[in-house]
């Protein structure tokens, strides 16, 4: 196979121009426009979801890593409650915060992955708890800046970052400060940027690529300690670096391989040992058995239910569709040519394939999830546990807005163009999500001092104990005579 050689426009160190201050300043307004849509929003705390990793990292920042006793889980169910504002969102079953279990000897942790407030309890020991997904993002914006750049040549950085940042899910999940969702994506977008880099930059230093390569697996490691799933992205790229060392397609260093790997079993030693410590053993989560299923017979449902979610929430997507179709298409057209046109075909399309495995993993797998494969869930709901591809479509959708347009000129303002319609679209999808977090039955109202309240939106008619019903997973946000939601098991 043809090595991997860097492309021919990406310029040498001492080669910058205009080009390349441009590229970078449209990178930064990019990951600025997030920032700016992010923090003047007000935040408030949709979902049980939310609650229960709150409840963890405010634990942690009291000291307690682990788990709680009895004692002391009440005791921070109780602190909590007053905060809650006008959701007034009291404590869970058994007098444990939210979406808290009571483990076999008695001690309570939340039913969640437990990685997330591992990375968040710096921010909130600082008070700077919002800053916290941003900062993940700015990671994320770097890998993918570099990792375009070293793949498309100048403005597939750009391109690719603008658009990471522009979708509405992206927008959403980054204000969801004690969600993990935009988190654990862009560890997975760091990281994916980061490896990606490795693999084609032939000429670097083997120990430049041995340390680059290390933090990308470490990155994508962290987010699968966040959320146990992501290990199918994990997978993709051992995988993926397998075959390119085998095959000596981007002439990687055995030896830094093997660090790679050594870093991904350490990764799965630890992780099963927390597992069975905390849990009881290496596979079992804080989950109840059968609260969190899949299963092929959901596939049929989730494919009526989700595209509509998907659109609205991600529609960059659509670009990483045609880039795929574009780029199988070149490379069909001149598999039989030689030539420098023809290696660069080649490289195109195992870039792309390695992308499309990582993004179709995750996808795949959740199109088997139960819980989605019902009609009624908002996008707010259902859209997250796509997130995570976030970073393969991104890099994908840039090889359309770069290698289409050809000329330089051309590709900074095609990126310029399609950036700002997408950020108009992801606006607009996140002032929805963010008024109507369950759809039109329950809406945002704003009150004094900057607090909001969720209330039944305009028409809804709240009767009786089994009103109007939305949550997470095993849970369900109950609109309550007062107007606030109450968590009850989900029937």
């Amino acid at each position: 196979m043809t090595a991997l050689a860097p492309a021919a426009d990406v310029p040498r160190p001492g080669a910058r121009t205009l080009w390349d201050v441009a590229e970078v300043c449209l990178a930064a307004a990019a990951f600025a426009v997030l920032c700016v849509l992010v923090l003047r929003a007000s935040p408030y705390l949709p979902e049980p979801d939310d609650y229960a990793y709150r409840a963890s990292i405010v634990a942690m920042t009291d000291g307690h890593f682990f788990t709680l006793s009895g004692a002391q889980a009440h005791a921070l169910a109780g602190q909590l409650a007053p905060q809650l504002g006008g959701s007034r969102m009291g404590p869970g079953p058994g007098g444990g915060p939210i979406q808290w279990v009571q483990l076999p000897g008695g001690r309570w942790i939340s039913e969640k992955d437990p990685g997330y407030p591992y990375l968040a309890v710096a921010f909130q020991a600082l008070g700077l708890i919002r800053l916290a997904p941003l900062f993940y993002g700015a990671l994320a914006c770097l890998g993918l800046y570099f990792g375009g750049r070293r793949w498309l040549g100048r403005f597939g950085g750009a391109a690719a970052v603008g658009l990471y940042c522009s979708s509405g899910a992206a927008i959403l999940f980054a204000w969801r400060d004690y969600m993990p969702t935009f988190t654990d994506a862009s560890l997975i977008a760091a990281g994916t940027g980061a490896l990606l880099w490795t693999v084609l930059a032939a000429g670097a230093s083997t120990r430049r690529r041995t340390w680059v390569g290390l933090a990308a697996f470490v990155a994508l490691e962290a987010a699968t300690f966040s959320r146990y799933t992501n290990i199918v992205v994990l997978g993709c790229a051992v995988i993926a670096v397998l075959m390119a060392w085998r095959l000596r397609a981007a002439r990687l260093p055995g030896r830094a391989v093997a660090w790679w790997l050594v870093s991904v079993c350490i990764f799965g030693t630890g992780a099963a040992i927390f597992n069975t410590l905390i849990y009881g053993g290496p596979l079992r989560s804080g989950y109840r058995p059968g609260e969190i299923t899949f299963s092929l017979s959901a596939i049929s449902a989730n494919l009526r239910y989700m595209p509509a979610h998907l659109i609205q929430a991600m529609p960059m997507l659509v670009l990483g569709l045609a880039a795929l179709a574009g780029i199988t298409a070149i490379w069909l057209r001149g598999r039989r040519a030689g030539g420098q046109q023809a290696a660069l075909d080649r490289r195109d399309l195992a870039v792309a394939v390695a992308l499309a495995a990582s993004w179709a993993a995750i996808w795949a797998l959740y199109a088997t999830y139960t819980w989605t494969a019902a009609p009624g869930l908002s996008t707010l709901q259902a859209a997250r546990f796509y997130v995570p591809a976030l970073g393969s479509i991104s890099l994908l959708g840039a090889w359309l807005l770069v290698r289409v347009p050809r000329r330089q000129p051309l590709a900074a303002i095609t990126t310029l163009v399609v950036a700002g319609l997408l950020f108009g679209l992801g606006s607009r999808a996140f002032h929805d999500m963010y008024q109507f977090p369950f759809g039109r039955q329950l809406v945002v109202v704003h009150g004094p001092g900057g607090t909001v309240e969720l209330k039944p939106g305009p028409g809804v008619r709240i009767g009786g104990p089994g009103g109007v019903k939305r949550g997470g997973p095993g849970r369900a946000v109950h609109i309550g005579p007062s107007g606030g939601p109450s968590v009850r098991p989900a029937s």
